[in-house]
């Protein structure tokens, strides 16, 4: 196998299921990404998502410019794992076309981004190298 993190359909063992604890999750980060065309609708939403969680979640920067493993312009939302269900489901009901990708933090920042997401619209292609 080329990357030791990466399946080989020719073997197998490397689809072996391993079952982890949600309680290893410490919290949440969404990113919603947008672009210069989609600038003004992202920073309308996130004034929707300040006015409604109203310091209840943390506030990223707005990176107008692609910023570590992120191929988008993007701002991040920093939740806790009691928060999950309903702010993803307020954001899966209301991004409009914003995409927006969610991960869980274990310590694991690689395998929380490429294996644990969740994309709520379309996905992008991510550059994992900003992650080792």
């Amino acid at each position: 196998m080329a990357d030791k993190d990466c399946p080989d359909a020719s073997n197998p063992t490397d689809f072996v299921m391993t079952f982890r604890d949600p309680s290893v999750i410490a919290n949440w980060h969404a990113h919603v990404y947008f672009d210069s065309s989609s600038r003004d609708a992202a920073w309308a939403f996130r004034e929707q998502i300040e006015a409604r969680w109203n310091g209840k979640l943390q506030m990223g920067r707005f990176h107008e410019r692609p910023v570590g493993p992120h191929p988008m312009w993007s701002y991040q939302l920093a939740f806790a794992h009691e928060q999950f269900a309903e702010l993803v489901g307020w954001l899966a009901l209301n991004h409009g076309a914003l995409d927006v990708f969610l991960h869980p933090n274990t310590g694991d920042a690689l395998r929380d981004h490429r294996d644990a997401a969740v994309w709520i619209g379309h996905s992008h292609e991510l550059a994992p190298g900003a992650l080792r």
